[in-house]
């Protein structure tokens, strides 16, 4: 069982031995090892101690994987103001070439824009595609 196993390993990282743990909590030595064991586990009230003395929250001691949707989430958004960004840089040296070409009407500028946006849209598709195949 992970929690036995994780009692164990914190016990022996801060110096504990099965005696003085058990002092702490107010249980047996005896408790201590079947809770190490896997025998039995430590009720509520118990895990809450052990995680105060071992600084480490209960999911944690359980051995419970916390799967963050904070870091999901500011994944999305990284990658969308990366999209934004290469849209509007595209899009900005699209405005600044046909400008400077001077042959253009307004309207015809907007189309060009509107394709450099759409390029730097495809371009950070791309690289985004890229990345996640190295990553793998």
């Amino acid at each position: 069982m992970q929690l036995g196993k994780n009692i164990f390993e914190l016990r022996k990282k801060n110096g504990l031995s099965q005696e003085k743990l058990a002092e702490k909590i107010n249980v047996t030595r005896q408790t201590i090892s079947n809770w190490e064991l896997g025998e039995t586990s430590p009720n509520p009230e118990q895990l809450v101690l052990l995680s105060n003395i071992f600084h480490k929250s209960i999911d944690e001691l359980l051995g419970n994987e916390i799967k963050s949707t904070e870091s999901k989430d500011q994944n999305k958004n990284s990658i969308k103001n990366i999209y934004i960004s290469l849209s509007v840089i595209c899009g900005l040296i699209a405005a600044v070439w046909s400008f400077c070409a001077n042959r253009f009407r307004y309207i015809e500028m907007l189309h060009i824009v509107a394709a450099g946006m759409i390029i730097g849209i495809c371009l950070g598709i791309l690289l985004h595609s890229i990345l996640k195949y190295l990553k793998k």
